[in-house]
């Protein structure tokens, strides 16, 4: 990984995926350069260092879109647009729960990512999930030659959005294989957590069953050949969709779970062996869960085990993990794996050290974990290859 801040796994990670969703590495590194020694701090003023660079970097790149604008380049502005929406979300990432820019950063993220993709014509179409008396906001990304074409479903982890998963680029990977894409922010995070007030749930499978009858409804979607994936946390939210909504014909895992409650624990202790993925982790939890004490917060993710579930996944199941994760060991990985004993086709792809994408959920090489799921995905529901 790209280790650019030494001994700060939480701003490398954030740097990595900004990197890997549309971040320009000379622009990324014009802010960075002034936060070395505040990542060295690493303490609540090296913080909003972090939130103030990123900020001024957003508003640097959202100006020249304007100037792009002005001029009639609607094009050029979009793809500044998109890269802006990226770095808000950047400095949004790193903010305390509380603090009042949260929302306004995350509006502000939202509405460049869809003028910019509105003026560059990105095949994307935003969409509601009807879902328990509200509605679930998603990213449809069609197929790009089947007119009927089989879906997946792409649910979110503990921390990032729908669109940072369209600019990591997954969609557009599996639409040139012929298969289309649903990218949902569900209860705990993204849109619908910070503007619906969704809060986390451990019963993901009733999400899971909302997107599925909405795609059913679809005339461009083969009811048949719809699947569904995600990473980091949601390495457990697919496999227990999958368990429990047999509509879905394949699952897929970036970055695996076995029992994040254990993980979380471990986290929170003041020598953990495992990284945290975001600043004011605990503050962060309580946010994502709707309480105002980590101890409730942590009655809500007891329930959070795959133990007796991943043993009712009956379709093809795949797991992809890094060698090198340094949030959720291998062991989880292979525990998730070894418990899948009736699934009908099961795999188990390790990326090591050496040929690259070892960390968490690939972040140090998004375009290795990238392409084996979307060939794998494309041949299991039956997509294109070639």
């Amino acid at each position: 990984m790209f280790e650019y801040f030494r001994g700060n796994y939480v701003w490398n990670l954030a740097l990595n995926l900004n990197l890997g969703s549309g971040g320009l590495i000379g622009e990324i590194d014009r802010t960075c350069r002034s936060l070395i020694d505040a990542g060295l701090r690493n303490d609540d003023a090296a913080q909003e260092e972090w939130v103030q660079g990123f900020m001024s970097l957003a508003g640097h790149v959202h100006a020249q879109a304007k100037v792009d604008e002005a001029n009639g380049n609607l094009i050029s502005a979009g793809k500044k647009l998109m890269r802006t929406s990226m770095y808000y979300f950047a400095a949004e990432r790193q903010t305390h729960p509380a603090d009042p820019r949260k929302i306004m950063l995350y509006k502000k993220m939202l509405q460049c990512f869809k003028d910019g993709a509105t003026w560059r014509k990105e095949p994307i179409e935003w969409v509601e999930i009807s879902y328990e008396g509200g509605f679930m906001p998603a990213l449809f990304i069609p197929a790009k030659n089947s007119k009927k074409a089989p879906c997946m479903i792409h649910f979110d982890g503990l921390d990032v959005n729908k669109e940072t998963l369209y600019m990591s680029g997954i969609a557009t990977e599996l639409a040139r294989r012929d298969v289309s894409v649903l990218l949902v922010d569900h209860p705990g995070v993204g849109e619908a957590l910070r503007l619906r007030g969704m809060f986390g749930t451990y019963q993901i499978e009733k999400a899971a069953t909302a997107c599925v009858d909405y795609l059913e409804k679809r005339a461009d979607v083969d009811a048949s050949r719809i699947g569904m994936m995600a990473l980091s946390l949601g390495g457990y939210y697919a496999p227990r969709a999958a368990a429990f909504e047999k509509r879905l014909k394949c699952c897929v895992v970036l970055g695996a779970q076995w029992n994040w409650h254990q993980t979380v624990v471990a986290r929170l202790k003041p020598n953990a062996t495992t990284q945290r993925s975001v600043s004011h982790f605990a503050e962060h939890l309580n946010f994502v869960f709707g309480k105002e004490k980590i101890e409730d917060s942590l009655k809500e993710i007891e329930h959070f085990k795959l133990e007796g579930i991943a043993n009712l996944i009956t379709c093809p199941f795949l797991v992809v993990h890094g060698e090198n994760d340094r949030q959720v060991p291998l062991s989880d990985a292979q525990a998730l794996f070894d418990a899948a004993i009736n699934s009908s086709q099961k795999e188990l792809r390790v990326f090591t050290i050496a040929e690259g994408g070892a960390e968490h959920c690939q972040v140090d090489n998004g375009s290795l974990g990238g392409d084996y799921m979307a060939d794998w995905i494309a041949k299991t529901l039956g997509g294109q290859v070639k």
